[in-house]
């Protein structure tokens, strides 16, 4: 029993029209989604990922717009690294960022990676990693970036923690990472980032990790991360790990059936929420493949509340691409 790698993440935004129009028409993602948050059904919840909506490809979104501003620090994810074929198409990036007005750094090196750090219009730390080629993903066809350009899917998150050894616990012996490498923090920094990696390392397996007495509370809103998922592959080893989570002493929720995938969560001791997501069945159970994202979907357990869901959420149209 092995977690195969990252499954999504899920993230704030205040201003949903202007994240559609971000993550679909400068980043190029598909909305494969358009749908609510079940435990919320007055905010949108919009999923974009690759032309298919493959796990381990999914960028999601709460609509919360009366959130506070997002303060990264201690119990955060810090940055989500998102993958990119070679370090051309980095260079291709580079422009396409500056293009758009979106402030970013260059190509640079890290961990002996070549990336681009960059912000969406909300704040979030974001990363573009070149992954050289590596399988996965299926950039859209109709995406206003070049297929061959597109990007792949999720790279790594960031986590930021005062002490590591409770989180690099949940993440080895309950999780089953491998403690895999480190790297500096920052230039002359005497912080360490700790990369911790599942299903034998690669991109969309890692988990980077900088922990410290440095590090002061983060606070969850507009332009933060809310969670990240991991992958399993069925529901046999999702219950398997729902049971092993509890046996390990940790507050995991039974199993909630989300209808696109089945989850689990729970809270690691640095305050990180993690959700446990299997692969299937997908975006494409209540909608065509080539029609995904274009209405508001509902799962049958909500349909008979279209009307009243309908009425409590702002307009929000998918735009054509650029």
């Amino acid at each position: 029993m092995q977690l195969t790698g990252l499954h999504h993440m899920t993230a704030v935004t205040g201003q949903a029209a202007q994240n559609l129009a971000f993550y679909t028409q400068v980043l190029g993602l598909r909305l494969v989604k358009k749908t609510v948050n079940q435990d919320d059904v007055s905010a949108y919840h919009l999923f974009y990922a690759d032309g298919e909506g493959n796990a381990g490809t999914e960028v999601t979104f709460f609509d919360w717009p009366h959130a506070a501003k997002n303060i990264n620090g201690a119990g955060s994810i810090a940055r989500t690294a998102l993958r990119a074929p070679s370090r051309a198409a980095l260079d291709w990036w580079a422009a396409r960022l500056t293009a758009a007005g979106v402030s970013h750094t260059g190509v640079f090196e890290v961990d002996s990676q070549a990336l681009i750090h960059f912000t969406d219009p909300e704040g979030q730390s974001l990363a573009l990693v070149n992954d050289n080629g590596a399988p996965g993903g299926q950039p859209w066809a109709h995406s206003p970036v070049p297929v061959e350009m597109g990007i792949r899917g999720l790279h790594a998150v960031t986590l930021k923690v005062r002490d590591l050894r409770p989180t690099a616990w949940v993440l080895t012996e309950v999780l089953g990472f491998e403690r895999a490498r480190e790297y500096p923090a920052a230039a002359d920094s005497p912080h360490r980032v700790v990369v911790f990696a599942t299903a034998g390392g690669g991109p969309g397996t890692e988990v980077h990790v900088e922990a410290g007495a440095h590090l002061t509370p983060g606070r969850l809103g507009r332009g933060g991360v809310h969670h990240i998922a991991f992958r399993t592959p069925n529901d046999e080893e999702h219950r398997a790990w729902q049971a092993r989570i509890a046996r390990m002493g940790l507050n995991v929720t039974p199993v909630i059936d989300r209808y696109y995938f089945k989850s689990i969560y729970f809270r690691e001791p640095g305050g990180i929420l993690y959700e446990i997501a299997t692969d299937g069945p997908g975006f494409a159970t209540d909608e065509p493949m080539d029609r995904l994202g274009e209405r508001l979907a509902l799962p049958p357990f909500l349909e008979p509340r279209r009307a009243e869901i309908e009425a409590g959420l702002r307009p929000l149209h998918v735009e054509p691409p650029l």
